[in-house]
């Protein structure tokens, strides 16, 4: 087939560029901005315009994969419709590739695309492999996408903005939180956990649905419809959970409580409280998928120790850009209020004594418009902050809504507001020994030139 992708520069569309790139169709695509992963792409063949220009559009195409974040103005979009050329949305296209496989599905405001890398790479260091579909890229591959022809299981992110994971069918489905966010699209709370709740009954019956604890309503509502089962750190009343922790020489080791009993020592070194508990999902998921094709028992807590032993982490979640004596520097892509408030709990655990700076590209209006005291209380906990202009994405400005809002609201006097050529030469006066560097806007392509200015100075 000759298909062509609007937006294939995105996390979740690259990696479905990528699978039917391999499987031999004629993919090619749009993207406003080229970036490191359409580079990438093109490296592996794909051709890429950048110009929303109808005249690029190829002839002959047979169908159009577009993700809902291309505006309706777009000029090529506009042109498809015109010319009758099947559409489908990148959840559609994601449902229909994965429909005969052991789909494990990792829905959540947060953690779920570490929880997918984690159980993409322990599943990938054994003789059993996966597909995966990620949301981020896989440190450890590189990559945004695995694929394992011989494997029956395919890992995938199950994104709930606009319902999007409606269209999976999980054999496994794990639900790390379910914080308001969206509501440009739900409206509500309410419509939020509804949908939540719908992907949860979309389980198989033989598969598994895990829930964290702290989700007491869902769990409530779904324990006597659906075989259900519980996780967190060091909640002891979960069915699956992580005791006795310590941190020793910059790793993790904890007991993992499970439904087969206990192993003792697992040991993680990659960083931060939050992934403790995505550690817990991830060996949860693994153990039970392992144990559906007949993997005994010692077989799979090799296969999990090694495999998180060895994870060395996602681009962009918690991501050491620099790390020695003289500075650190840190990526993130967390532009929830609680994302942020848990990433700098974490470093503040690991650097108690460190002055750390910290640079936010808030992304969307209506996010911003509707957590904006959140945002405030979260930025308060760095010793610096400063901020950049609010990345727009799909949406159109809002009256009264920009990150003067946020300035305002933050209660610090070391708080800046610049623009993307101002923060360079105020990177270079403020010569910060700790940064991180947090947004899902375009501030990932800032992040080598702060690298570099910050390994000069």
């Amino acid at each position: 087939m000759k298909i062509y992708f609007l937006g294939i520069g995105g996390i979740g569309m690259s990696a479905i560029a990528r699978y039917l790139n391999t499987k031999g169709d004629d993919v090619s695509g749009y993207d406003k901005t080229r970036s490191e992963l359409t580079i990438q792409l093109e490296k592996e063949g794909i051709k890429i315009n950048y110009e929303d220009k109808k005249e690029n559009v190829p002839n002959n195409i047979d169908l159009c994969i577009y993700t809902p974040a291309i505006p309706e103005n777009n000029e090529q979009l506009n042109y498809i419709k015109q010319q009758n050329i099947p559409l489908e949305k990148r959840s559609v296209a994601l449902g229909h590739i994965t429909k005969d496989k052991k789909v494990l599905a990792v829905a959540g405001s947060h953690g779920k695309t570490t929880t997918c890398g984690m159980i993409t790479h322990i599943l990938s260091s054994s003789d059993y492999g996966c597909s995966a579909f990620l949301g981020g890229i896989l440190k450890s591959a590189d990559t945004n996408f695995i694929y394992n022809k011989n494997s029956k299981f395919i890992v995938a992110e199950a994104d709930e903005y606009d319902r999007s994971f409606l269209q999976l069918n999980p054999f496994v489905s794990v639900i790390t939180a379910i914080d308001a966010d969206h509501m440009d699209i739900y409206h509500n709370y309410e419509n939020l956990h509804d949908a939540f709740e719908q992907f949860a009954c979309l389980t198989n019956k033989d598969g598994l649905l895990l829930v964290r604890q702290d989700q007491e309503r869902l769990i409530k509502d779904l324990r006597n419809r659906i075989p259900l089962r519980t996780y967190s750190s060091l909640n002891t009343e979960s069915d699956n959970y992580a005791w006795n922790l310590r941190i020793s020489k910059g790793c993790y080791f904890f007991d993992y409580k499970h439904d087969d009993g206990v192993w003792y020592d697992m040991q993680m070194s990659y960083p931060g409280m939050h992934n403790v508990e995505n550690a817990v999902a991830a060996l949860t998921v693994c153990n039970f998928a392992l144990k559906s094709i007949n993997v005994n028992i010692k077989e799979r807590e090799q296969i999990l120790r090694q495999g998180l032993k060895s994870f060395s982490g996602m681009k962009r979640r918690l991501d050491f850009r620099i790390k020695n004596n003289n500075r650190i520097f840190i990526d993130d892509y967390a532009h929830h209020p609680k994302e942020i408030t848990s990433c700098i709990d974490s470093l503040r655990q690991m650097y108690p004594q460190e002055k750390i700076t910290g640079i936010f590209q808030p992304h969307l209006y209506s996010r911003t418009r509707d957590f904006a005291d959140d945002f405030a209380k979260a930025l308060e906990k760095l010793d610096e902050v400063i901020l950049l202009p609010i990345y727009p994405a799909r949406e159109e400005p809002i009256a009264g809504v920009d990150s003067h809002l946020l300035l305002h609201k933050i209660n610090k006097m070391d708080k800046y507001l610049v623009n993307k050529e101002q923060l360079f030469p105020l990177l270079e006066a403020l010569n910060p020994k700790f940064l991180i560097t947090f947004g899902a806007g375009d501030i990932d392509r800032l992040v080598p030139q702060i690298e570099e200015l910050l390994n000069d100075n």
